[in-house]
C-alpha cells in the first residue's frame, strides 16, 4: 500500500479540474466464456503437471508495500536461484526450481507476475525496467499531462488504467495471462480487493469461471494495477461480470458440508470463501466488479494459503479428494515487507493532522491482521504436527470414541513456515535503515539494493529455514550461496 505523500497530494489537487473535461477513452474488457471447462485455463489444477516434486509443495508469499515490497521480494528469488542444495539421494536442486505457486499484493505482485513471465529472463533487466525507476512519478507526470486529461474523466477509463498501459510499456509489454499459462512457471496468484464486499480477488481462472469470463485474456498489467490501486490515489480496476451465463455449478463437495453438521466447524470457512465466489456469479445483480488495493483484504498474500489448507483439511475429514492429496510437506516463505516507522505523536499535545489520521486508521489494522495471518499458519502447521503425533501415539491406539478420532483426523502433511520479513534482521542499523523506507514506486537506488541483500541474509539466519533442510535431509553447497550483491542482479 502507498502513503499519502507530498507527490500524491499534487495529483488530488488537480483531480478537480480535470472534472471540467470531457472524456472519451474506454476500458478494457474482459471477455466471456460460454462454458466452464475445470481442466483447462490458468489454475493450480492445470500448473500441478510442471512442479519439480509432486510430494513437495514451495510456496512463495509476497506482501503489499510499493517498490520496497517488489525489491524485497525480489531479492528472495535472487537468493533461491543463486542456492543450490544436495539432497540424501545425491540430486542437486536450485531452491528456485522448487517453487510450485507464487502469492502477490499490491507491490509484490509485480515481482510476481514478472517472473512468472520472464522467469530467469528477469535476473537480467528487472532492477532497470522497474525497482530503480521512479514508477510513481512517471505515473504523476502522466496525469498531469493535458493530453491524458480527457480519457482520465471517462467513465471507463481511470488513472489505474493509466498506471496499466505504463506497466504494459515498461515491464509486462502486453502480456496476458494466456502467456503465463503457456509457460511451465510456477503459478502465479495476484489477487485485489471487491470494494463491494472486502472480499478478495484472486486472478486465476477458478474464480474467473464464476464470472463466466476468460481469464486468458486479461493483461498483466491491469491485474498488477488492480492489485496496487490505492483507495483515493488511483482509481479502482473495473472488470465486466457474466456471471449465470456459462452453466457455472459450485463444487459437489459444497453440498455435503452445508446439509451435515459433521463437518460444519472444519468446513467453516471454506464455506465461507464458496459463498463469496457464488456471490460473484451473480452477473444480473453485480454486472461490473470494482478492484482495488488487494492490501486491504490481505497484505501478505497469505489469505489463498490458508483458505487451501483450511479446504483440504476439511475434504480430508470428509474422505473427499483434494488437490493436494499427493503433497507430503508445503514450504512457505512469507515475504513481509512492512515496516513500522517511529513516530513522534505521543511527544506532542496536539494530535496528528486528519491526512495522517486517515492513513493510520487504514494502515494500524492492515499491519495488525498482517501478523495474525502468519500465527495461523504456523498454528495450522502445528496443531497438524501434534495431531498426527497423537494419532499415532500409542495411548490412543485402542481409542474407540468418533470424536476423538474426527478431531486427530488432519491431513498428513507437514507444513514448514519461513518468515522473511525486517523483523528477523540480526543487524539493528540495517533493520533501522529498511524500516524507515516509504511505501511508495520510488526508492533510491542504494535501499533496492540493500532491500535485495537482506532478503537472502534473512533466510540464511532463519532456524526455520536450516531446520526443513534437516529434515528433508539436504545441506546447502556452499559454493552456490550468496546474498545477492549490490548493483548487478547477475
Amino acid at each position: 500500500m502507498l502513503p499519502m505523500n507530498g507527490q500524491y497530494k499534487w495529483l488530488l489537487a488537480v483531480l478537480g479540474s480535470l472534472l471540467l473535461l470531457g472524456g472519451c477513452a474506454s476500458r478494457p474488457v474482459n471477455p466471456p466464456i460460454e462454458k466452464v471447462d475445470a481442466d483447462s485455463g490458468y489454475r493450480l489444477a492445470t500448473r500441478q503437471e510442471h512442479f519439480r516434486n509432486q510430494e513437495t509443495l514451495v510456496v512463495l508469499a509476497f506482501s503489499g508495500g510499493g517498490t520496497r515490497a517488489a525489491a524485497f521480494s525480489y531479492g528472495l528469488l535472487e537468493f533461491l536461484r543463486k542456492t543450490e542444495i544436495l539432497r540424501a539421494n545425491g540430486e542437486r536442486v536450485r531452491l528456485l526450481d522448487a517453487v510450485g505457486v507464487i502469492t502477490g499484493v499490491s507491490g509484490g505482485s509485480f515481482t510476481a507476475l514478472a517472473y512468472g513471465l520472464y522467469g530467469d529472463q528477469l535476473f537480467t533487466d528487472y532492477e532497470q525496467r522497474f525497482l530503480k525507476r521512479d514508477v510513481q512519478g512517471m505515473i504523476i507526470g502522466r496525469a498531469f499531462n493535458p493530453a491524458n486529461w480527457g480519457n482520465l474523466t471517462s467513465t471507463g477509463w481511470g488513472r489505474s488504467e493509466l498506471a496499466a498501459d505504463l506497466y504494459d510499456e515498461i515491464l509486462f509489454n502486453g502480456a496476458t495471462f494466456a502467456d503465463l499459462d503457456r509457460g511451465k512457471g510456477p503459478l502465479i496468484l495476484a489477487s485485489a480487493t471487491d470494494i463491494s464486499t472486502g472480499a478478495r480477488l484472486v486472478f486465476d481462472q477458478t474464480l474467473f469461471d464464476a464470472l463466466c469470463s476468460d481469464l486468458n485474456a486479461v493483461r498483466l498489467s491491469r491485474a498488477a494495477a488492480a492489485s496496487s490501486a490505492v483507495p483515493v490515489v488511483l482509481s479502482p480496476v473495473t472488470f465486466n461480470n457474466y456471471g449465470g451465463t456459462c452453466n457455472y455449478s459450485p463444487p459437489p463437495w459444497l453440498k455435503i458440508f452445508a446439509d451435515s453438521a459433521t463437518y460444519a466447524r472444519t468446513a467453516d470457512r471454506a464455506k465461507r470463501d464458496m459463498d463469496e465466489l457464488l456471490g460473484l456469479a451473480d452477473g444480473a445483480n453485480r454486472p461490473y466488479l470494482h478492484l482495488f488495493d488487494g492490501g486491504v483484504a490481505d497484505n501478505l498474500g497469505m489469505r489463498a494459503v490458508l483458505s487451501v489448507l483450511e479446504l483440504t483439511e476439511a475434504l480430508y475429514l470428509a474422505n473427499i479428494p483434494s488437490q493436494l492429496d499427493k503433497v507430503r510437506r508445503i514450504v512457505v516463505f512469507v515475504v513481509n515487507s512492512l515496516s513500522v516507522p517511529k513516530t513522534y505523536f505521543d511527544k506532542s499535545e496536539k494530535p496528528p493532522g486528519i491526512m495522517t489520521l486517515l492513513l493510520k486508521a487504514s494502515g494500524v489494522p492492515i499491519d495488525h491482521f498482517s501478523y495474525e495471518t502468519m500465527e495461523l499458519l504456523k498454528d495450522t502447521a502445528a496443531r497438524w504436527q501434534v495431531m498426527r503425533k497423537l494419532r499415532h501415539s500409542a495411548e490412543l491406539g485402542g481409542n474407540t470414541d468418533p470424536e476423538v478420532t474426527k478431531a486427530l483426523k488432519v491431513p498428513d502433511i507437514d507444513i514448514h513456515a519461513i518468515d522473511v520479513s525486517f523483523a528477523a534482521l540480526k543487524d539493528k542499523a540495517e533493520f533501522d535503515y529498511l524500516n524507515e523506507l516509504p511505501t511508495s514506486f520510488v526508492l533510491p537506488d542504494e535501499a533496492v539494493d540493500r532491500l535485495r541483500a537482506a532478503a537472502g541474509g534473512i533466510v540464511m539466519q532463519s532456524p526455520e529455514f536450516h531446520q526443513l533442510l534437516q529434515d528433508i535431509g539436504a545441506q546447502i553447497i556452499p559454493e552456490t550461496v550468496s546474498p545477492p550483491a549490490t548493483g548487478s542482479a547477475e
